[in-house]
């Protein structure tokens, strides 16, 4: 026997059976801290996105990712063939920021722990981490709350735009201006403001002051503590 046909004997009984009931009992566990984590992230989450439909991706998220490991583990044959196929799948997602891409690690890290049979430290890490983002936003830039709208402002005609124009329009009615994002392309030209405005005759003087400036604006205002 060459060691060709020894290297293939090995990787062929390499496998194992999964246990369909401790598949299953991981599998509504996982569901259900992916549901939690969905709640959490509705709740205490402070992307701009519409944070509801975001959301709904973690329980799937999860469950997909703990049956692909439930999978792989079980045989090197398997494990080995996954490192090929993801080499020919690109995962594209229109992530603008920081927060999203952390909650959606975190529903992948719960669906890695219950597929690798790490259901223990994967609960236990699943209340800390969430207690750490509690005590982080609590004891943290508390400024951030003292915003009381964000401002979105778009335009289809981005050459006719100019930062320093909203800006400065902002600034005399406005008593904070918080830049959060800034999209810019050949064919949209998008800005994101966390402002303080007080009542809202300046907020209509300072959205009349902003259509003056381009033809094909559009303005949105949201109430910071009612984006979900």
């Amino acid at each position: 026997m060459n060691k060709l046909d020894t290297f293939q004997n090995f990787i062929a009984s390499q496998s194992m059976k999964i246990p369909i009931f401790d598949f299953l009992l991981n599998l509504i566990i996982a569901s259900l801290l992916a549901i939690l984590l969905s709640k959490f992230y509705v709740r205490y989450g402070k992307s701009l996105s519409n944070r509801k439909s975001f959301a709904g991706n973690y329980l799937l998220m999860t469950m997909v990712t703990m049956l692909i490991i439930s999978i792989v583990k079980s045989s090197l044959a398997l494990s080995l063939g996954l490192v090929g196929a993801l080499s020919i799948v690109r995962f594209r997602a229109a992530i603008k920021e920081p927060e999203e891409l952390m909650y959606l690690f975190f529903a992948i890290a719960i669906g890695l722990g219950f597929g690798a049979d790490q259901g223990v430290i994967t609960v236990v890490a699943f209340f800390v981490i969430l207690i750490a983002i509690l005590a982080r936003d609590k004891y943290s830039d508390v400024s951030h709350h003292d915003s009381n709208l964000f401002l979105t402002i778009a335009s289809d005609e981005p050459h006719t735009m100019d930062i320093d124009s909203v800006v400065s329009v902002l600034a005399k009615h406005c008593s904070l201006v918080n830049l959060k994002r800034y999209d810019e392309s050949d064919s949209i030209f998008e800005l994101t403001f966390q402002v303080e405005m007080e009542g809202y005759e300046k907020l209509n003087v300072c959205k009349n002051e902003l259509q003056q400036l381009g033809n094909s604006i559009d303005i949105t205002f949201l109430d910071n503590k009612g984006i979900t």
